[in-house]
């Protein structure tokens, strides 16, 4: 059976990819802040396991990921999700404190949880894994009024990359999906802030989040042998070609 932990497992992508992944019959460490909708989620399935903890909390999520293989015995595979948006403004309206906060949680808790999937996945016999980061379009081109979120994507490119080269000696394999508007409460909330400046504004196309889900799960049951470096799945009318 494989196993794979997934951040940010309480909403959005994270959880529908969760839901995938378990209707599969993989077993799934299921990380988030929200630990009433981590348990709500885990009572569906008798494969997955909530592991309340915050990304950012670097002790806390030690003892989450060693908790999960202790039961568990290997990591086949980490979806390394869990993400916010930030602010919506120019960088000279944008709070210091609110920069730092995106950071913390897209870059330093990113970087925290393919750390601690690449010490387990190096450690354990057969050695090697999967890592499959979440990127974002952001991470090519930005939306307008998006420094932050935006800033923080092109830094998990380079974290890909990075692991791609270093985990090649150990059987690890790191991939990257950039996601463009699937459904979720963060698009939602990007275009209930469009409506509320321009109550006549179009809003943005989005695409189902169950077909980013079946990316990520096809992604994690490629063969060793084989990996998407880098893939792209969006709401077909963004205008993300062209000149738009």
């Amino acid at each position: 059976m494989k196993t794979i932990i997934i951040t940010g497992a309480s909403s959005g992508i994270g959880r529908a990819t969760a839901h995938a992944f378990l209707e599969q019959g993989w077993t799934v460490g299921l990380i988030a802040r929200r630990g009433d909708l981590l348990t709500e989620l885990a009572q569906q399935y008798s494969n997955a396991m909530a592991l309340p903890v915050d990304v950012t909390d670097a002790a806390g999520m030690e003892a989450a990921f060693a908790k999960f293989v202790a039961k568990v015995g290997r990591l086949d595979a980490l979806f390394n999700n869990a993400g916010i948006f930030g602010p919506t403004a120019t960088i000279d309206q944008v709070d210091i404190d609110d920069f730092d906060n995106v950071l913390n949680v897209n870059i330093r808790g990113m970087f925290i949880a393919a750390r601690l999937a690449f010490k387990h996945m190096k450690a354990q016999s057969p050695m090697g894994g999967r890592i499959i980061n979440n990127g974002s379009l952001s991470a090519h081109s930005p939306r307008a009024e998006s420094v932050c979120y935006t800033t923080s994507k092109h830094a998990i490119s380079g974290l890909t990359r990075s692991l791609s080269l270093d985990g090649r000696a150990f059987d690890i394999t790191c991939g990257q999906i950039d996601i463009g508007n699937a459904e979720t409460e963060l698009v939602a909330d990007l275009n209930a802030r469009i409506k509320a400046e321009d109550p006549n504004a179009d809003l943005m196309p989005m695409m189902d989040v169950q077909d980013a889900a079946r990316l990520v799960l096809h992604m994690a049951e490629l063969p060793p042998g084989a990996n998407v470096h880098n893939i792209t799945v969006m709401a077909s009318k963004m205008p993300f070609v062209g000149r738009g």
